[in-house]
This record gives structure tokens, C-alpha cells and sequence, in this order.
């Protein structure tokens, strides 16, 4: 049974004068920080990530990084339908042809994680995700449908806590 963790991107400088291209704004040093200590949390759980698959924005590609680094160097490929403006079912094709990894991370953005995550577990209402955010989600197979099962759902603080 394939296992998708879904993890929001860490916090990230603000859209101003000093980023105004929202493709590039990095993460701050806090939220480096941050993600570091979470992904070491999730280090505790043992993950057996195989596979990071991230948006190309910069803010989710550096998370990807920190995500790689506490997780035995796991590799990082692009996959454009994490970027805002993507449907849930692109997200889904996307994967199915992306990779035959058995647990993979997807790093991305709101609201389209949370949308992402309702849809694979057929529920009503996106699941909110913080910054830094993760869940695991259990498919049935790849490309996934809307037949996954919700296995947790951690904040930041949460997975900071497990280290």
C-alpha cells in the first residue's frame, strides 16, 4: 500500500518590495529552523521516505532540502502540478507518472495541500495545513483515488515535540 506524506511548505519571507515574484520568495531563517526540528520529529516516526517530489517554488524546493537532509538524503524531483492553480486529479496524474516509489513526500502550498488531502480521502472540506505541516495518507495504489486513508495529521508543534 503506497504512502503519501503531504508537507506544507515551512514560513517564508513575505511577497513585498524585497520579493515581489512570489515564485521566489525563500524560506526566513526561522522557518529553517523550524522545519529542521520537525523533520527531526519526523525522523523519529521513521517515515521510509523514498522519494520527495516538490513544487518548483523556491519556498517549497529549500523545505524539500530540509526535508531530504533529516531523511537519509532522500531524492527531490520538481513535479509542477504541486504549484498553486493545480486540481487535486492533476496532482494525481502528475504522480502516476512521476514515480514507482512506494512512500513519497509532496511538498506544496495551500490551499491546494488541503484540497489534495480531502480529495484522496474523500471527505467535504480541504484539511488545513500549517506551515510546516505534515500528513500521511495510506493509497490504495498510483495514480491514487479518492479511496486513501487519513492515517495522522501533525502541526509543526507536534512534530517538534517528537525529537
Amino acid at each position: 500500500m503506497p504512502t503519501l506524506y503531504l508537507v506544507r511548505h515551512a514560513i517564508a519571507e513575505e511577497q513585498g518590495p524585497d520579493y515581489p515574484d512570489d515564485t521566489k520568495r525563500p524560506l526566513t531563517r526561522r522557518g529553517r529552523e523550524r522545519m529542521r526540528r520537525g523533520v527531526a520529529g519526523l525522523g523519529a516516526l521513521r517515515p521510509g521516505v523514498e522519494l520527495i517530489l516538490t513544487s518548483p517554488l523556491v519556498r517549497a524546493v529549500h523545505t524539500a532540502e530540509i526535508l531530504s537532509s533529516g531523511l537519509d538524503d532522500a531524492p527531490i524531483e520538481a513535479l509542477p502540478a504541486l504549484a498553486p492553480g493545480h486540481s487535486p486529479r492533476q496532482v494525481a496524474a502528475a504522480l502516476a507518472e512521476a514515480s514507482k516509489a512506494d512512500v513519497i513526500a509532496l511538498v506544496g502550498h495551500e490551499p491546494g495541500l488541503g484540497k489534495l488531502a480531502c480529495w484522496l480521502v474523500g471527505c467535504r472540506r480541504p484539511i488545513p495545513f500549517r506551515k510546516g505541516g505534515i500528513a500521511r495518507i495510506d493509497v490504495k495504489s498510483l495514480p491514487p483515488a479518492q479511496n486513501g486513508t487519513l492515517i495522522w495529521h501533525a502541526t509543526p508543534r507536534l512534530l517538534r515535540s517528537l525529537r
